[in-house]
């Protein structure tokens, strides 16, 4: 059996339109505390990385991968993502790769760029680490990997 199949018969994944699928922030945690090879990518800026927080996979003694989708402060998309991407990961199209963002929009495009070079297993973490903004206008209360609970830290 591939891993691909094993994952889409042992998580909750949302179908997509270009790339493997949707899955939550908890979910997310879940196959990368269960399946070795899985990788979680935050394709956010290192302006966030630095101000807002990173999840933090210490406790699964695993790296998390930080690698710009857009550049900050122009915000173009960076046309060499997926050979920086590449690097990290390998040539093994099968690796389950998690792609944060803050939302889930980035990543989504992400997961399609990587899905487009070939890779199989490309998954959008949704609503991203600080989620959809709730009433009062602030992000990272109402949804996503913050407001789930799951381990992050900030420097």
């Amino acid at each position: 059996m591939s891993l691909a199949i094993d994952i889409s018969e042992r998580y909750e994944i949302a179908p997509a339109n270009g790339y493997a699928g949707d899955v939550s922030p908890a979910n997310a945690w879940r196959m990368l505390s269960e399946v070795s090879e899985a990788t979680l990518i935050d394709v956010r800026t290192a302006a966030e990385w630095a101000y807002v927080g990173t999840p933090d996979m210490r406790m699964l003694g695993k790296a998390l991968v930080t690698i710009e989708w857009q550049t900050f402060p122009s915000m173009q998309i960076d046309p060499d993502f997926v050979a920086r991407l590449t690097q990290h990961v390998g040539a093994n199209r099968d690796v389950p790769m998690l792609m944060l963002c803050r939302s889930g929009v980035r990543s989504a495009a992400a997961a399609k760029a990587m899905t487009a070079a070939g890779y199989r297993c490309c998954f959008n973490v949704v609503n991203g680490f600080e989620g959809t903004v709730d009433d009062t206008g602030h992000r990272g209360v109402a949804a996503g990997w913050k407001a789930d609970g799951l381990p992050w830290s900030q420097k």
